[in-house]
């Protein structure tokens, strides 16, 4: 399976799945090119971006999980070219 650059976006609407998110990331994390997390307290939500650089059933893996949580909502955006 091909490698792919991508970029996944997440919106945490729910603190209590906080944990089961950061152990998601953690086990992927091999692949991760950079995280950034911005804390929208005003809103009570987190904006998490995951620069990744995976096999694409990897990406799709991180994305399958982490929408399974409640309270998380999560895209991806792929690079066309590598």
């Amino acid at each position: 399976m091909s490698q792919k650059i991508a970029v996944i976006a997440i919106v945490v609407e729910n603190p209590e799945t906080v944990e089961a998110l950061n152990q998601t990331l953690h086990e992927y994390s091999q692949y991760f090119i950079g995280r950034m997390g911005v804390p929208y307290r005003e809103k009570k939500i987190s904006l998490i971006s995951v620069a990744i650089d995976a096999p694409e059933d990897v990406i799709t893996k991180v994305q399958e999980q982490l929408s399974a949580l409640d309270g998380v909502t999560v895209s991806v955006a792929t690079a066309k070219e590598n």
